[in-house]
């Protein structure tokens, strides 16, 4: 898994190092402005290490959750051929329905075949893979298993979560099936990125409970039992071996484009097509602007959606210390103030592919609405 590849601006994207959490052959880095590719290799036995015990409340208040919502959790294997020959890899994933749906991370069964599912309980089953949506790193498989065997997840609102919501993670870190590490939510609001699209992904949750190779696609659970977070990758500044800072796709993300990958439909992602940096009373003030509030457009793409609503760019440069004169300033999208790119991203994402925008500007002083057709992210 990997994170920001590039949001739309890799000039304002930080510079963050992850690692996919899944075991086995290969795993991609997720989360980077630039970032780096992470091999994973099969994980190894491994001697025991001694480690305190937790006592308290918590550790004793989860016990009945975890016991509730463990049929939910499956563990996901699957082979790939490569240049040296066949590798095995394991992920995990949840139960969506009785139809036997499962919500797993898209980089977990990225170039796979051979896809098996295995319940809680030991029952095991062939998967394909009904739709994904390489842009969120999601995608749903389906597996032909009674429906008095399957236990459902429910899901839990990602926007109601604070920082400091005690948080716990079921999963198979290194093969060691089902297992569950607690914590907290440390922050809210991450930007990750797609490693296969280059796409951000918003709103990301970040975690201290321990994730590590096997977990991706696994749920976050909230001690109600409700799935706030899909379990997707982990900072990785010296390795594949949890730091303490893990990162789960939103349920809100995940909820939002369920029904299309659950029918076998492509996800398609909304795309403005221009370059920004965001204003400040400095930046504006160098630039000779009277407004200090807003994205200021650096670059358009050729024959995109803003090109082809007439906003204009910068006459020169991608960065507020070597851009020129001439630029719009973009304020509002879809009637949602924008003062960053994180806010002019989000107001792209709640429209879709082929809907008219408005978006407001202000262009040499003076304010207009000019109207744009939002495209395809390409995800070539």
């Amino acid at each position: 898994m990997t994170r920001v590849n590039g949001w739309l601006l890799s000039a304002v994207a930080g510079v963050v190092v992850a690692s996919a959490l899944i075991g086995g052959a290969v795993a991609l880095s997720a989360f980077g402005g630039s970032t780096t590719v992470t091999n994973i290799s099969p994980a190894a036995p491994r001697p025991s290490v001694p480690v305190q015990q937790t006592t308290g409340a918590q550790a004793g208040g989860i016990a009945d959750v975890v016991e509730r919502v463990r049929p939910s959790v499956v563990r996901i294997e699957s082979s790939a051929t490569n240049a040296t020959g066949t590798a095995g890899s394991s992920g995990t994933g949840m139960v969506l329905d009785r139809e036997g749906r499962i919500l797993t991370n898209y980089h977990v069964i990225e170039g796979q075949r051979d896809l098996k599912v295995m319940l809680a309980d030991g029952t095991a089953s062939k998967a394909t893979v009904l739709g994904s949506d390489p842009g969120s790193d999601l995608a749903v498989l389906k597996v032909e298993v009674a429906s008095n065997l399957l236990t459902p997840v429910t899901f839990g609102d990602s926007d109601a979560v604070r920082v400091g919501d005690a948080v716990f993670a079921i999963g198979n870190p290194f093969g060691q099936n089902f297992s569950v590490s607690a914590g907290i939510v440390s922050a809210t609001g991450r930007v990750s990125t797609s490693s296969f699209t280059g796409r951000a992904i918003r709103d990301v949750l970040q975690t201290d409970a321990a994730l590590n190779p096997g977990n991706s696609g696994g749920p976050l659970f909230n001690l109600k039992g409700e799935v706030v977070g899909v379990n997707s990758s982990i900072e990785n500044p010296n390795g594949r071996f949890f730091v303490g800072l893990g990162y789960a796709i939103p349920s809100n993300t995940a909820q939002r484009f369920l029904p299309s990958m659950a029918k076998g439909q492509d996800v398609r992602h909304p795309l403005l097509g221009i370059s920004v940096v965001q204003l400040d009373d400095v930046v504006a003030a160098d630039l000779g602007l009277r407004v200090t509030r807003g994205v200021y457009v650096t670059g358009v793409t050729p024959g995109g959606a803003a090109a082809r609503a007439g906003i204009q760019a910068a006459s020169r440069g991608t960065t507020a210390r070597t851009t020129g004169a001439g630029g719009d300033v973009i304020t509002a999208v879809g009637g949602q103030p924008v003062r960053n790119f994180e806010e002019l991203a989000r107001a792209i994402d709640k429209h879709e592919v082929g809907e008219a925008v408005k978006v407001e500007l202000v262009r040499n002083g003076q304010s207009m609405t000019v109207s744009a057709e939002l495209q395809e992210w390409d995800l070539r």
